[in-house]
């Protein structure tokens, strides 16, 4: 496996700049990618840079990034949402566009994916859009937030721990989330469309993906990635998911000149 990794900031439509990490093949490119990590994650997540990485061999360059107020990205945390994740996106497809090449392929990790689904309608230019272990309703998060949710709802936020790290949580988080109908989305998804899920995955349980390629429109294709955790932490799962995700988008893009 043979890259270059460039650090990238590209500003947000708040003017918050976003850290990202732009990962170019040694050889041609055939196209260009974006990334989107989990919920409280960072571009650095295992999953993000090892899929990544690994469809560098295939000729396809990667930007993943930040989101606001996580990682290296500028902005609070505690004031960002699902549809600022949207909205982040949407700001790192215009970059590519502007300054690479418009983006082929969006790819969406956990609620990244869900945010991949939610934003895909918004990027002209993006032929095919990947989820991994994604739920299909946004506020399938809440249950993340377990007994704080209560006192999101009568202090207007509080303090949670995820994954072994404390984030204060808004109300507005809360209200946010609940208002998003992503099954409209993938309903009037226009694009190729590729599910990675786990049977054995104990965060977002697998009936998620089902419910996603029920609703959406051929075409379409569902992929089980057996025995993987949710986050992927096992790099051999990684690395099969990055070879499931070349194959199936080698129909949707064209080769750079």
């Amino acid at each position: 496996m043979i890259f270059k990794t460039e650090k990238v900031i590209f500003p947000n439509n708040h003017g918050h700049n976003l850290a990202a990490s732009l990962e170019r093949p040694s050889h041609k490119i055939r196209c260009f990618a974006i990334f989107a990590h989990c919920f409280t994650c960072s571009k650095d997540v295992l999953a993000a840079s090892r899929i990544s990485r690994a469809l560098t061999d295939h000729g396809i360059a990667v930007l993943r990034f930040d989101f606001t107020g996580l990682g290296n990205s500028e902005g609070d945390f505690s004031n960002s949402n699902f549809s600022t994740n949207k909205l982040d996106l949407i700001s790192a497809y215009n970059y590519l566009s502007e300054f690479e090449s418009s983006p082929e392929i969006i790819i969406g990790h956990s609620l990244g994916g869900a945010a991949v689904l939610a934003a895909a309608s918004e990027m002209p230019n993006v032929k095919a859009v990947v989820t991994i272990a994604a739920p299909s309703d946004v506020p399938h998060v809440e249950h993340l937030l377990g007994r704080n949710i209560d006192e999101i709802e009568k202090m207007g936020e509080a303090e949670v721990s995820l994954a072994g790290r404390s984030f204060i949580i808004k109300k507005q988080f809360l209200d946010d989330v609940r208002s998003i109908k992503l099954s409209h989305k993938i309903e009037n998804l226009s694009k190729g469309l590729l599910i990675l899920h786990s049977p054995q995955d104990e965060i977002v349980s697998i009936s998620h993906a089902r419910d996603i390629y029920l609703a959406a429109r051929h075409p379409k294709s569902f992929v089980a990635l057996p025995e993987a955790d949710h986050l992927l932490t096992n790099k051999r799962d990684s690395e099969y998911a990055a070879d499931i995700i070349q194959a199936w988008c080698a129909r949707y893009i064209n080769d750079r000149d």
